[in-house]
């Protein structure tokens, strides 16, 4: 059986994201369409609406981890792109305490668009982490798997302790 090339490979890991990219598109359209059609409903539930959007944003990054793993299937194979990859995904990592504790100890100093930010970063830790831990699974190499046991140990520790800390209150 004839395998297929790393460029076909990566080809239809492009293809995916393309997919995924009309998808989303679709759906956010749609629901523009609605809001934009129901200016009352919006008004009177807007709450609910809300609620909409946050499934909405979690449904298309559920979307987008798709073609993420397989991409990063691709290039698991290859050492110094993957160990690049790993470094990134630290540097990644390494911004969900500083956004942590950005939200904890600069509250009261903090401009609106920056905390906003910062929660967006803390509440894409989720996924993030499931990237991560995707990408400790398949690292072949030691300093690959050096580097995103670090950052799966930031990250993994960063949303256990942004959980306690907004359980706690």
């Amino acid at each position: 059986m004839k395998t297929i090339s790393w460029r076909a490979q990566l080809g239809m890991v492009a293809a995916g994201y393309a997919c995924v990219t009309a998808v989303a598109a679709c759906l956010l359209f749609r629901r523009y369409l609605q809001e934009l059609n129901n200016p009352a409903d919006v008004a009177a539930a807007g709450g609910m609406y809300a609620a909409g959007d946050a499934m909405l944003a979690i449904f298309i990054a559920c979307l987008f981890m798709i073609p993420t793993a397989f991409l990063i299937a691709v290039i698991a194979r290859f050492e110094r792109v993957y160990t690049t990859y790993a470094q990134v995904l630290l540097g990644v990592s390494l911004t969900a305490p500083v956004c942590l504790s950005l939200l904890l100890f600069g509250r009261h100093h903090l401009g609106e668009s920056l905390s906003g930010v910062c929660l967006s970063r803390i509440f894409a830790a989720p996924f993030v982490l499931l990237v991560i831990g995707i990408s400790r699974l398949v690292a072949r190499f030691d300093r690959a798997r050096k580097l995103t046991s670090y950052a799966l140990a930031i990250e993994g520790v960063t949303l256990v302790t942004a959980v306690g800390i907004f359980i706690r209150g």
